[in-house]
């Protein structure tokens, strides 16, 4: 092992250059946590794509290496493993949490200057897992890994995924499953359960030092603004009313937006039971935890609101020293998520359907068009997709509900003097031929978890991995499932 550690992870050739400043922060926010001991680690899947952009070059590293250091049995020079603390709102209880099965290795340094976190999930227990034993299945880590590339690949905030190694070891949930780790490569893990968990510990100076910490990590314009506090809440609010308006227009349920899982950073975090909406409906959901649709698809808007009121309570005493005057700010800034979700939504699914201006009963349009979609039952992703290339001659199209609409759409085009063809160029450029389908996702995991066969895994990530682009050998992974009415997905915990 020393051996192996003074070849491959001192090496300056490898470009590591981490460090961990989240360590340096007060301890009640952390606790030191080192990966567990696995019995035999392999290496499922190395993103060497991402790990270039990191500035990390494998190519000379034994594949049993890089299983060492991504099963944790080998740790980056500079690394200081360490569990995060945080609490969060789970079905709109307050719960304190905290890391129970990842260790935070520390920040790369990428060669264009970022910090990013890179964290082993499923690396064992740590101080707060209270009774859960740490691990990770190998299908939710896959199914982290499919979807958060192909969210990346969509042009969605997102943590990414550098790679999946089996333990050698089983996990028992419902039965015994293949053990995994997966290593996460996020702007930072700082989430609205990291305030609330601060703010719960009535600490002021460790809630002070989080935020400073934060704002100079993700919102360094702030850093000397006289109303630096105020500023970041709302720079937060803003960010997640684009990202969220983002996750609609591609029929993205995120399945589990408990405040534990809402990144400060913006970005889309921790990828359990989601999934992708076919048929459109406002209350679908594949959850199987949700068992009254509190996550489903239409109420993400108002539950990303509900959690950053929950972010403005943990800042009140940063706002202003006026108990009445930081609620007043608080409220402004949370009131201020409404208009600018709508308006980040309603400027995408304007370029959903190739409209360069902006004309006031451009909401009317979208809105009859989502209504005969959901009367209709048909499938959210294609009907923008062939709308985006023209092949509307399918027997869905042609009742008179979508011709009056698709009539009304020409004309909209008209008033602007964009001609249906150029309309269509842009759309195909905002509009995804493919997106994860529920059942090829499956079908990938069982293939690599009941055979060892990642092909199929491969494959799928291929494909994902140019959603815009639509070619014959990708039709299969266009069509929608027969029927979904029992789907459902599950928490990997």
């Amino acid at each position: 092992m020393a051996d192996l550690r003074s070849t491959a992870l001192t090496s300056s050739a490898l470009g590591w250059q981490i460090r961990n400043t989240y360590a340096r922060l007060p301890e009640s926010l952390f606790a030191s946590a080192l990966p567990m001991t696995v019995r035999q680690p392999r290496l499922t899947i190395l993103n060497v794509g991402l790990a270039n952009e990191l500035g990390l070059d494998f190519r000379d590293v034994p594949t049993d290496v890089a299983a060492q250091l991504f099963s944790g049995q080998l740790l980056p020079e500079g690394s200081e493993p360490i569990a995060q603390a945080y609490a969060g709102h789970q079905y709109g209880h307050f719960t304190m949490l905290g890391d129970g099965r990842a260790q935070l290795l520390g920040e790369q340094s990428t060669p264009d200057g970022r910090l990013v976190d890179l964290q082993l999930k499923g690396a064992g227990p740590t101080p707060f897992s209270r009774r859960g034993d740490g691990r990770a299945a190998l299908g939710p880590m896959l199914r982290e890994y499919v979807i958060s590339e192909a969210m990346w690949a969509l042009g969605i905030p997102t943590t990414r995924s550098l790679a999946v190694v089996t333990t050698g070891e089983q996990v028992r949930r419902m039965s015994a499953l293949r053990g995994a780790i997966l290593t996460r490569v996020a702007a930072s893990h700082i989430r609205v359960g990291t305030f609330e968990y601060a703010a719960r510990n009535r600490d002021p100076q460790a809630l002070r030092q989080l935020a400073d910490y934060t704002i100079a990590r993700h919102y360094a314009e702030f850093t000397n603004a006289p109303r630096k506090y105020e500023d970041f809440l709302h720079a937060v609010v803003d960010r997640q009313a684009a990202l969220i308006a983002q996750w609609q227009q591609v029929g993205f349920i995120h399945g589990v937006m408990n405040t534990d899982n809402m990144a400060i950073s913006g970005e889309t975090i921790d990828y359990g039971p989601c999934a992708f909406m076919n048929v459109y409906h406002p209350e679908t959901v594949f959850s199987s935890i949700d068992q009254h649709g509190r996550y489903a698809y239409g109420n993400q808007p108002s539950i990303a609101q509900w959690n950053l009121a929950r972010f403005a309570e943990t800042l009140l005493p940063l706002l202003d020293v006026d108990d009445e005057r930081a609620i007043a700010k608080a409220t402004l800034a949370i009131e201020g998520f409404g208009p600018r979700f709508q308006q980040y939504w309603l400027a995408g699914m304007r370029r959903k359907l190739g409209l360069r201006t902006d004309q006031s009963d451009d909401l009317l349009l979208i809105q009859a068009l989502l209504n005969w979609m959901q009367a209709a039952r048909v499938d959210y992703t294609n009907t923008f997709r062939d709308l985006s290339e023209g092949t509307l001659a399918k027997e869905i199209y042609q009742p008179s509900e979508f011709q009056s609409w698709y009539a009304d759409w020409q004309q909209r085009l008209q008033v602007e003097a964009t001609k249906i063809a150029e309309a269509q160029d842009h759309m195909q450029t905002v509009n995804p031929a493919v997106i994860p389908r529920n059942q090829r996702v499956e079908e990938a995991l069982s293939a690599a978890e009941e055979q060892d066969d990642l092909m199929v895994f491969h494959r799928l990530l291929a494909v994902l991995a140019s959603p815009y682009k639509r070619g014959d050998d990708t039709a299969e992974y266009r069509e929608p499932p027969a029927d979904e009415s029992q789907y459902q997905t599950f928490c990997g915990t």
